[in-house]
């Protein structure tokens, strides 16, 4: 789910905080902050959260005769 009510605050994903270098991000409330890092005013923005990549499929199970009618 990409929208969810009770997301985490992190000044990564912040409408405040705008990327600087490396793991730091310039806030327009706070200054300079680190990305794991969250204060009061945070405010989410659902386009600077990028969703952890899905699991790939684990074929190794499946046999040749799995996929033969």
């Amino acid at each position: 789910m990409l929208f969810v009510k009770n997301i985490e605050p992190r000044c990564g994903y912040c409408q405040w905080a705008t990327p600087l270098d490396g793991g730091r991000l310039v806030c327009a409330k706070k200054g300079i902050v680190i990305c794991t890092g969250s204060c009061r005013r945070f405010r989410y923005d659902p386009l600077k959260r990028v969703p952890p990549k899905p699991l790939a499929a684990d074929f190794a199970h499946l046999k040749d005769e799995d996929f033969t009618l």
